[in-house]
């Protein structure tokens, strides 16, 4: 019988474990939800996608550089006057066709005219095709290996900032949840107040009473009531902002159905790891950037080194736009350029480049330091939200107590009304201290969690 009696309990227990488990899971998929809609819908997000394009675009560009460049040209000229040359073609060649025509009793050697050739061409069109491709060229080498360390930094600024974004959601989310929690604290304290004037005035109308403790409940009920409307009008601003970071209306409903405790017991387990910075993008990023300077470096060195080209040209070209086998032509060719000299430009080039290099590789170093500090300081900060987010609950114990025993004091005689008030009040400070600590935590967490860059984006 004990055994049929356990076995129903035991499912019982794992039916309830199981539900408890799926619903947290889903509470804390909302906040899940909130991030992933962030990171698609985020501007700022949507402008480093635009330059990550725009880096790639750089990339095809840099490759483009290798194949060749066809064109097409087209010429036209015309002149008059100028410079000429005589040609005596009558004075040279008439007296000989004469004699050949009378030889051979016929006309076949026509007279010929003196010419007059000018410099300047006359009604002289030139189209072409032109071909040129690069040969040697480390310029285009250096430049393509730029723009793809380019787009590997660009990945990685886009990444920096899709973290800051999951942390700014994620504060900016706890936060809310904080400024509800404080409306629903001043509520119920609201509540508690109203209920102590209403006491009052009847214990004032049945000739108990004081109106002195009727007026002090007034005013604590005021008091109160603008504390209401400040904790409302700090949610209200902490909606707007996390609407913003979302790229949403202001005023869209936010779900606040967190797992709270889960996210704590999450908290303690981060208590006991050892931070680590190295997974950071900021270091990655600075890594890149060295990584450029000396490729810069590297392509400002290769100056000296030859540049070879070469170019093919198919065309026409005549007067008067004739087109026959003697106005079309071909033309190739190779073209090299060796750097002398230049006034010293390429040497002091290669100086700032050499000095930029050595600033990337300072900027790498002191990144390094600033970031594992700032993740020794977070978790730090983590254990101290901790500390004081325990020492709150118990203050909320004890307040809780003392309110409970000063109300029972007060009905039974022994304790004043402004007791009452201030274990009220003390009891409301602790539950806004209490909840407010616990956020807190949450929010530590949160920046620990980024200066750690421990946060896994979805595949």
């Amino acid at each position: 019988m004990i055994t049929v009696f356990i076995k129903p309990r035991l499912f019982t227990v794992f039916l309830l474990t199981a539900w408890s488990w799926q619903t947290s899971t889903a509470q804390n998929n909302v906040l899940q939800s909130y991030i992933d809609s962030a990171l698609s819908n985020n501007l700022v997000v949507q402008q480093k996608n635009v330059s990550l394009e725009k880096a790639q675009t750089a990339l095809s560009i840099a490759k483009g550089w290798y194949y060749p460049t066809v064109s097409f040209q087209a010429g036209y000229q015309t002149a008059g006057g100028g410079r000429s040359i005589s040609l005596p073609l009558g004075d040279l060649l008439n007296g000989v066709y004469s004699t050949l025509n009378q030889l051979t009793s016929s006309t076949a050697f026509p007279q010929l005219k003196n010419q007059e050739v000018n410099f300047l061409p006359s009604n002289f069109y030139d189209v072409k095709v032109r071909t040129t491709v690069p040969i040697i060229n480390p310029d285009i080498r250096y430049n393509r290996e730029i723009a793809t360390q380019q787009i590997q930094l660009s990945d990685y600024e886009l990444e920096i900032y899709r973290r800051d974004l999951v942390q700014q959601v994620k504060t900016a989310y706890f936060q809310y949840l904080s400024s509800l929690r404080a409306v629903d604290i001043y509520k119920a304290a609201l509540e508690l107040a109203q209920e102590s004037r209403r006491v009052n005035q009847k214990l004032l109308d049945n000739g108990k009473g004081l109106p002195a403790y009727v007026l002090r409940a007034d005013s604590e009920m005021e008091q109160v009531k603008a504390q209401v409307a400040a904790a409302e009008q700090q949610a209200r601003n902490a909606q707007l902002y996390f609407n913003f970071l979302l790229n949403r209306d202001g005023t869209s409903a936010i779900e606040n159905n967190y797992d709270e405790s889960s996210a704590i017991a999450s908290v303690q387990r981060q208590l006991s790891g050892q931070p680590e910075s190295a997974m950071r993008e900021e270091l990655k990023a600075m890594t890149q950037v060295v990584s450029i300077r000396e490729t810069l470096l590297k392509m400002n060195k290769s100056v000296y080194q030859p540049r070879l080209s070469g170019f093919l040209d198919l065309g026409s070209q005549a007067e008067n736009f004739a087109f026959n086998n003697q106005s079309r032509y071909y033309m190739a060719g190779l073209q090299l350029e060796i750097p002398l000299f230049a006034g010293y430009r390429n040497r002091n080039k290669i100086k700032n480049a050499s000095l930029d290099l050595q600033s990337a590789e300072i900027d790498l170093t002191h990144t390094r330091l600033q970031l594992q500090l700032a993740a020794q300081v977070a978790a730090n900060n983590l254990l101290a939200a901790w500390q004081t987010y325990d020492a709150s609950n118990r203050q909320l114990e004890a307040a809780a107590t003392y309110q409970r025993l000063i109300e029972r004091g007060y009905r039974e005689g022994t304790n004043s009304f402004i007791e009452t008030v201030d274990a009220r009040n003390q009891y409301t400070q602790a539950q806004l201290l209490q909840a407010v600590n616990r956020y807190k935590v949450m929010i530590a967490a949160t920046d620990l969690e980024r200066q750690t860059a421990s946060y896994s984006f979805k595949k």
